[in-house]
């Protein structure tokens, strides 16, 4: 999974949620600039800022990657 489409997934789950940037920013404790670095993939977050912003976000870190990976072995 690369940082963009990491940062898709962030972005398209926080607008079905219905959360501003700003919004997702201040549960996390992040700047608006940070996150919006990780939703165009020009960050590399750590494992604790994902863990964090998933947690907001209701998603399971192991499902999307788990997810990631079966769409991979399905392209081969």
């Amino acid at each position: 999974m690369t940082k963009e489409e990491l940062g898709q997934i962030i972005k398209e789950r926080r607008k079905i949620m219905s959360m501003s940037q700003s919004q997702l920013a201040n549960y996390t404790g992040l700047s608006v600039v940070t996150l919006s670095q990780i939703e165009s993939g020009k960050a590399n977050p750590s494992f604790d800022t994902l863990n964090e912003i998933f947690h907001f976000l209701n998603l399971e870190m192991l499902v999307v990657v788990k997810n990631t990976i079966n769409e991979v072995k399905g392209n081969i």
